[in-house]
């Protein structure tokens, strides 16, 4: 196995283009290094990415959103008072990967990377319409996050192509999102449902919508028709109804020993409508406290 360690991305792509056996990158680790440890995977070409300027670096952008480096960690995000402001929903959901030991190692984009549809960083981020920038040997490129993963353990990147950056969006006063899953365990356990939501109000009807549903699919869902079936209400009770019936119908889920896949579409009716109320009540917290700096 050879070790590289490039100081910048083009190199690291060279690096990759060149390779002619299997290459694995190294950012977080906390992926690579268990299967590198477990035999799953002897890399010919092992990169290291955590040298390249400005990889551990949560950046707002001039248009008010975010550029996530690809080494920032999930300590790092919860510590970020400002992006947990704008996006608590995206936080929680990477701050849930592993145990405290892991977040200081483990990255949202290795956790994309690594294509598991229980991936908890996912949903937040496909519910926030984010994206990642990429570049690769055909030169760079902008995906949206739900067109990575093509099932698990695979992705849409090309031979070559590294991701760079995960980019959020502005949030705006008038916007909020969360994120819920179940476990049968507190902690140190994956998925068998995640549930991100993310909102803008008007007033307090609901203006526009993102729903995402993890775990229920071979890839994580943007839910459209759950999204459809809120926009235009103020979340009430026939509205949650609406959403947990549309969140129901799309999940696709299979029977394991972790759940069956009748109990799946059901803890997706109940934590779509949980989630969507705490991303409603947290638009109206912030527009609330928005207002009150106002005067």
């Amino acid at each position: 196995m050879r070790y590289h360690r490039p100081e910048s991305f083009e190199d690291a792509v060279a690096i990759a283009a060149g390779s002619g056996g299997t290459t694995r990158f190294l950012a977080g680790g906390t992926d690579v290094l268990v299967q590198l440890r477990a035999g799953l995977v002897t890399p010919d070409d092992l990169i290291d990415l955590k040298h390249i300027p400005g990889v551990a670096e949560i950046v707002r952008t001039a248009d008010g959103g975010w550029r996530i480096g690809i080494a920032v960690t999930g300590a790092q995000m919860g510590r970020h008072a400002d992006l947990v402001r704008d996006w608590p929903g995206v936080v929680e959901g990477m701050q849930l990967v592993g145990s405290t030991q892991v977040q200081g190692r483990a990255t949202p984009v290795g956790n994309l990377c690594n294509g598991s549809p229980a991936a908890d960083s996912v949903p937040g981020l496909v519910a926030a319409g984010a994206r990642v920038d990429i570049l690769g040997p055909g030169g760079p490129r902008s995906l949206a996050v739900e067109e990575v993963p093509t099932g698990p353990g695979r992705t849409t990147l090309r031979p070559g192509e590294i991701i760079t950056a995960i980019t959020l969006p502005p949030r705006g006063a008038q916007a909020g999102d969360a994120y819920l899953r179940f476990t049968p365990r507190t902690e140190m356990d994956i998925a068998v449902v995640g549930v991100a939501v993310n909102l803008r109000l008007d007033g307090e009807r609901i203006a526009a919508a993102r729903i995402a549903l993890g775990a229920v699919a071979p890839t994580v869902l943007l839910a459209d028709a759950a999204a459809a079936a809120i926009i235009g209400t103020p979340l009430d009770d026939a509205a949650l109804t609406a959403l947990a019936t549309a969140a129901t119908a799309a999940a696709n889920p299979i029977s394991d020993k972790r759940g069956t896949a009748d109990f799946r579409k059901e803890i997706t009716g109940v934590l779509v409508r949980r989630a969507a109320r705490i991303a409603y009540d947290r638009v109206q917290a912030r527009t609330g406290i928005q207002q009150g700096e106002d005067k």
